[in-house]
C-alpha cells in the first residue's frame, strides 16, 4: 500500500514516514500545499494523511480541491485543534477520518488500517488469475491451494500484477506504485524482485504467470 503524508514540518513527516515504512508501507512525503496537490494528483495512493495547520493553504482547503478534481484517495487529517467544529469541517468537505496531535503511533497505525481495510472491501477482497488467489485482508496468497509466503515487497508486486492482470504494467509504472518516488527505475531491482517473485509462484506449478515483454515490461496472465 501507497500512502502520502503531507505536513509543513520535516520532523513530523519525517516521524510518521519512518513509522510506516517500518510496518512495509510504500511512503512519499510533501511538506507544502503545492507539492502535496501535484503529488496526490499524479501518484495513484491508497492513503493519503494531511495535517490541517500548513502555512501556505490549510488542509481543509488542499481537501477540499482533491474531491473537487474527483480524487477519491481515502484522507485522514491531522490537527493540533480538538474543537468539534474543526472535525466537522474536515469531514465535511471529503476526510474520511481525523486524529488530534499529540497522537499515539500505535493509534495512527490503527486509523491507517482501518481507512485501508476499508478501501478494500469497496474494490474486493480476492484477486484470482488462473489457480492463484491473493486475499486483500489477510494478505495470504496460495496457488492450486498451496500457501505462498512473501516478502511485504514482493506482497506489493504480485498485488499490483493481479490488479492489473492482463494488461502490460512497464517498469516505470511497478516503480511508481510500488516503490517510493524517488526510486531510480534504471536500476535491475525490479527485475530482481520479479525473479523472486516467478520462483514462489510460478516455479514447480506447471505453467507461467508472469511473462516477460521484451523491451517494454510484464504481463500477469493464464
Amino acid at each position: 500500500m501507497r500512502i502520502l503524508v503531507i505536513d509543513d514540518e520535516k520532523r513530523v513527516t519525517g516521524f510518521i514516514a519512518r513509522g510506516l515504512k517500518e510496518r512495509h508501507y510504500v511512503v512519499d512525503v510533501a511538506n507544502d500545499s503545492q507539492e502535496a496537490q501535484e503529488k496526490a494528483e499524479i501518484n495513484p495512493y491508497d492513503l493519503i494523511i494531511l495535517d490541517i495547520l500548513m502555512p501556505d493553504k490549510d488542509g481543509i482547503s488542499i481537501c477540499r480541491e482533491l474531491r473537487k478534481n474527483k480524487i477519491a484517495t481515502p484522507i485522514l487529517m491531522l490537527t493540533a485543534r480538538s474543537g468539534v467544529r474543526d472535525k466537522v469541517r474536515g469531514l465535511d468537505v471529503g476526510a474520511d477520518d481525523y486524529l488530534t496531535k499529540p497522537f499515539v503511533f500505535d493509534e495512527l497505525l490503527a486509523r491507517v488500517r482501518a481507512l485501508l481495510r476499508r478501501e478494500v472491501k469497496e474494490k474486493q477482497n480476492m484477486l484470482r488469475v488462473a489457480d492463484l488467489e491473493l486475499n486483500q485482508l489477510t494478505r495470504e496468497v496460495k496457488r492450486q491451494d498451496r500457501a505462498i509466503t512473501l516478502t511485504s515487497k514482493e506482497y506489493a508486486l504480485l498485488e499490483y500484477f493481479m490488479l492489473n492482470a492482463n494488461e502490460v504494467i512497464t517498469r516505470t509504472m511497478i516503480s511508481e506504485h510500488v516503490w517510493q518516488e524517488d526510486f531510480d527505475s534504471f536500476t535491475n531491482v525490479i527485475d530482481v524482485y520479479v525473479k523472486h517473485l516467478r520462483d514462489k509462484i510460478d516455479r514447480g506449478f506447471g505453467s507461467s504467470l508472469i511473462q516477460t515483454i521484451r523491451g517494454t515490461g510484464y504481463i500477469l496472465k493464464e
